[in-house]
């Protein structure tokens, strides 16, 4: 069902057509199975500390399609805030007004920021982590390409729309962020969830590098619905309850989720 990872190959590849044509009735129906699960999640995840938690949007989504992540948590006992840039259109000049408000949210509060991001936010996440280490408490991404060094690493037609949309490429985009190797994690704890059916980027192209501050977990589900599906917030919530110093890897061999998380694959090579 899986294609495997060579960990010795730097190069990346579309996901398979069928992933992307299935992309939709997955959406569909993950977000059919989170008001079931609604309950046992809010139930059952740690409670939240209020620190104060930027929600990311992906590519030509805004902060409606982050809305139900940001209810659960500030249901856990979040301080969620949305984006509030419209639409992400992937624009250089939307990443400054990103890193613009991200610097008036630091005035605001006087405690670190957490920031997760779905898809291209997540990127964004981890040039504001990069930009205000200080500042940023964890970074959870989503299905998020950061990896990737062309565009080989995402569907053909995402990659078009995308670069319509943005009026750069994706190696133009690499280059506008590039004070160094976007490859290289951010010097505060990231979890990166990614998913081996992901049908928009390669799922190679989300996986950090292994260090003690950096984890991959994987999840079996679409690339679209990464914001509302049960096992992510599951995760997103027992992240973003870990405390500020001592910060440890997710445990996939507590309770059920041995039944649930797949092993991660191997780490990209460094």
């Amino acid at each position: 069902m899986y294609e495997e990872l060579d960990v010795g190959s730097h190069q990346t590849q579309p996901p398979p057509f069928l992933y992307l044509a299935a992309e939709l009735p997955r959406l569909l129906g993950e977000a059919a199975s989170l008001p079931m699960a609604w309950s046992a999640l809010t139930a059952n995840a740690p409670k939240g500390d209020g620190h104060p938690v930027l929600v990311l949007p992906g590519f030509t989504a805004g902060d409606g399609s982050t809305l139900l992540l940001r209810r659960f948590l500030t249901r856990l006992g979040y301080n969620t805030l949305p984006w509030l840039l419209g639409n992400n259109r992937g624009a250089p000049a939307q990443l400054l007004s990103l890193m613009r408000r991200f610097y008036r949210l630091t005035q605001t509060y006087d405690e670190p920021i957490s920031v997760v991001g779905q898809s291209l936010g997540g990127v964004y996440a981890r040039e504001i982590a990069r930009e205000f280490p200080d500042a940023v408490r964890f970074v959870v991404t989503l299905g998020s390409p950061f990896a990737a060094t062309s565009h080989h690493s995402t569907s053909p037609m995402v990659a078009r729309l995308f670069e319509s949309m943005s009026g750069v490429t994706v190696e133009q985009m690499r280059t506008e962020m590039a004070h160094q190797d976007s490859r290289l994690p951010p010097p505060v704890p990231v979890s990166a969830l990614y998913s081996r059916t992901d049908g928009v980027v390669s799922w190679r192209a989300c996986m950090e590098r292994e260090s003690d501050l950096t984890e991959n977990i994987e999840v079996i589900g679409s690339h679209s619905g990464m914001a509302m599906h049960p096992m992510v917030l599951h995760v997103v919530a027992d992240r973003l309850a870990q405390p500020l110093e001592g910060w440890k890897k997710f445990d996939r061999r507590c309770g059920l989720r041995p039944f649930i998380f797949p092993d991660p694959a191997p780490p990209p090579a460094a």
